[in-house]
């Protein structure tokens, strides 16, 4: 069913990606293919190469090997492209922390040649919760608010694939059920969305695929549907041990 679809059901499209650091294989040949409005969970233990991954798909790093595309565009080709449809949320949530939230998000906005920024920018920052804490400073901010001013940063430029990279790093048991929440309403916007984590519990609520990277190569894939949560733990870990 999968091979049957035309490349242009696909959002993501790694074919045979491969990342080199000197003697390191960060990456081996990864396929991977995410479909319009899907959203794919990446699950890999601390060195597994998500990240590296991610950082490709956003074309902050170039592949030593393989092709991407990214709602047809060639990222290596294609950079600018790409970065005008994606956006990035990840366990640092590359804010400006002497700015308010107003100020952070309307700057984006503005980078990103989004009309009426100050209007936008007002109207995310209520949509992820923080309407109070407006004009507040993001030094003052918790961590769970600051990963939530980051996807208002990241969905500023309103973009159809949205990369999360370990988004619950360092998030408290309130702030991940916060987040978990503000991902599900992502999902309801029928944006494309890849995540990456380590966390079986987070990662599986939302999916509609999943993946196993381990040692930079995909060992598994799956449908969401159907799949026991305490099986795909056993299939986890077996999969880790082995690579």
């Amino acid at each position: 069913m999968r091979d049957s679809l035309t490349a242009n059901e696909y959002d993501i499209k790694a074919e045979g990606l491969g990342k080199t650091f000197g003697p390191v294989e960060a990456l081996r040949g990864v396929d991977l293919s995410v479909k319009k409005g899907e959203f794919y969970t990446l699950f890999g233990p601390n060195g597994a190469g998500k990240t590296t991954f991610i950082k490709i798909l956003s074309t902050l790093a170039k592949p030593s090997s393989g092709s991407l595309t990214i709602a047809g565009r060639d990222a290596v080709k294609d950079p600018d492209g790409v970065r005008g449809v994606t956006g990035v949320v990840s366990h640092d949530p590359f804010l400006y922390e002497n700015l308010s939230a107003f100020e952070n998000i309307r700057f984006f906005g503005a980078m990103y040649g989004v009309l009426d920024a100050d209007v936008r920018a007002a109207e995310l920052i209520d949509r992820v919760g923080l309407g109070k804490r407006t004009h507040d400073l993001v030094r003052t901010f918790s961590r769970g608010m600051k990963q939530r001013l980051a996807v208002a940063r990241a969905i500023v430029h309103n973009p159809s694939i949205l990369l999360l990279d370990e988004p619950y790093t360092g998030l408290d048991q309130h702030g991940a059920g916060v987040f978990g929440e503000m991902l599900t309403m992502l999902k309801s916007d029928r944006r494309t969305i890849l995540m990456t984590t380590h966390n079986i519990d987070e990662g599986l609520d939302r999916s509609d695929r999943v993946g196993i990277l381990a040692g930079g190569r995909m060992v598994y894939e799956s449908r969401r549907e159907g799949l026991d949560r305490e099986a795909f733990r056993e299939i986890y870990l077996s999969k880790v041990e082995r690579s």
